[in-house]
C-alpha cells in the first residue's frame, strides 16, 4: 500500500507529496535513469529537452512494465535536466505533469545540471516504484546477487 503524504506545516506541492510511505510486505523496484534513446541507442530529440522528456517518460514506461508495474506506482523520481533555466526545467516538468506519474501524486526531486553521459542527452529520470500484487516475481533478464 502507498500511503502520500502532504506535509501541513510546509509550502503545498504543485503536483507531487513531500513524502511516499510504502508499508512493509511490499516489493519495490529501484529503476536505472530511464535516458532518451530509442531501441537503436539513438539519442531521441537532439536539442529538444521536452522531446527528450517524453522519450523518456516512454522508456520509463517500459521498465516499469518489465517488472510488472505501472506510472502510477512510482513512488519518487529524480528529473535531470541540462539546463541552468527555470524555464526549461519548467518545460521538462511539464512533461512529467502530464504524464500518468503525477496521479500518484509521487515524490520528486527536480534538478538541472551540467551535463549527462549520452553526447545530446538533455534528460534523465531515475524511479522507485511498487510493483504491485500480482507482478511477476522474476522476469528474463534479471539477476540475483547478494
Amino acid at each position: 500500500m502507498i500511503r502520500r503524504v502532504t506535509v501541513p506545516t510546509l509550502f503545498p506541492p504543485p503536483t507531487y507529496s513531500h513524502v511516499s510511505v510504502v508499508e512493509a510486505g511490499t516489493r519495490l523496484a529501484f529503476l536505472a535513469g530511464s535516458v532518451p534513446l530509442d531501441a537503436d541507442g539513438n539519442v531521441v530529440g537532439a536539442g529538444d529537452p521536452v522531446r527528450q522528456a517524453e522519450q523518456v517518460i516512454a522508456n520509463l514506461r517500459e521498465q516499469l512494465r518489465a517488472v510488472g508495474s505501472e506510472v502510477e506506482h512510482v513512488v519518487s523520481t529524480e528529473v535531470y535536466v541540462v539546463s541552468g533555466e527555470p524555464a526549461t526545467l519548467s518545460a521538462v516538468w511539464d512533461v512529467v505533469e502530464a504524464s500518468a506519474l503525477s496521479t500518484g501524486p509521487h515524490s520528486s526531486t527536480l534538478l538541472g545540471v551540467a551535463c549527462l553521459g549520452y553526447t545530446g542527452q538533455l534528460v534523465e529520470i531515475t524511479a522507485t516504484a511498487v510493483i504491485p500484487d500480482g507482478g511477476p516475481a522474476r522476469e528474463s533478464g534479471e539477476h540475483r546477487s547478494g
